[in-house]
């Protein structure tokens, strides 16, 4: 299992609000495809799958905020 982070959209990011999931446990998702967004400071951004995979575990609910390199998800990378 590979976990997929909140990623530093920002030199002063420490958190971010996870707004929308784009794919729901069970989906199959490609590198590049997005697969959730995060709002910080007001602005909204689309985060991109960094590997393929299919999603496993939702650890982070929409609405809710988590620190910076903190997990909000688990997949299963495919090769």
């Amino acid at each position: 299992m590979k976990q997929i982070v909140m990623p530093r959209l920002g030199l002063t990011m420490e958190t971010g609000t996870l707004v929308k999931w784009h794919k729901s446990v069970g989906d199959i998702f490609a590198e590049g495809e997005v697969i959730f967004e995060v709002e910080s400071d007001k602005v909204s951004n689309e985060i991109e799958a960094q590997f393929s995979g299919t999603l496993r575990k939702i650890i982070v609910r929409e609405g809710e905020s988590v620190p910076v390199a903190e997990p909000v998800a688990e997949a299963e990378e495919t090769t």
